[in-house]
């Protein structure tokens, strides 16, 4: 079964996520946004052997670190999806402009599309296109653990922000609707910054996208 870790990095206090095969030790790291020494000695903490460098979305504090960790490691980075390159190409740009450490344009090895599956050790994770923050972003689902890893598109309580370049808000109200909500009240959600949640309690209460919103 897959287990996770969440080391909170960068100035955003982004999410980034380590996971792990329990049979294998083979390890990914789900946006890297910054902060590489301190991620890689929670791997080296854990045993875990690294091989993948998987990305939300192309955003500064998501994708920041990637091509450091990718040099340093020798390992392939897989995701987003393609729509999603024109953030990558300006990385350097959105470093300079949050006043982040100097951050490298990437092409990941690998895009990804909605359906597709990423082998992790014996386990599986899903990936789920889910427009609407940004055009490319998509969503990493594991079945068996009822855990899924939704970058910026919900948020405990919030959904993800629509007011940048090809942002939409109605795509993101879709992609929570017709592809979170559907896998079930019970799994439980890393998003992108801050606390955990599931897609139950967000259907209840969360004032965007919840029960609550109707009256």
């Amino acid at each position: 079964m897959l287990k996770f870790e969440v080391v909170p990095v960068t100035p955003f206090a982004q999410n980034a996520t380590l996971v792990w095969c329990d049979e294998t030790l083979e390890a990914a790291i789900i946006d890297p946004g910054g902060e590489i020494d301190r991620l890689l000695k929670h791997v080296e903490n854990k045993q875990l052997k690294l091989v993948k460098i998987l990305l939300t979305h192309g955003h500064i504090d998501h994708a920041g670190g990637a091509a450091d960790l990718k040099a340093r490691c020798g390992i392939p980075i897989i995701g987003p999806h393609k729509d999603d390159q024109f953030w990558l190409d300006g990385l350097g740009q959105q470093s300079r402009m949050f006043n982040f450490p100097e951050a490298q344009s990437i092409t990941p090895d690998q895009w990804l599309n909605d359906g597709d599956q990423i082998g992790l050790g014996k386990s599986i994770l899903q990936v789920l296109h889910c427009p609407g923050h940004t055009p490319g972003h998509v969503v990493f689902y594991d079945q068996k653990s009822n855990m899924a890893q939704v970058g910026d598109v919900l948020f405990a309580g919030s959904i993800g922000r629509t007011d940048f370049p090809k942002s939409n808000h109605q795509d993101l109200i879709s992609s929570i609707k017709t592809k979170l909500f559907p896998l079930g009240d019970q799994v439980q959600f890393i998003p992108g910054h801050g606390p955990n949640s599931t897609f139950g309690e967000e259907k209840r209460s969360n004032p965007f996208v919840g029960s609550k919103q109707f009256g």
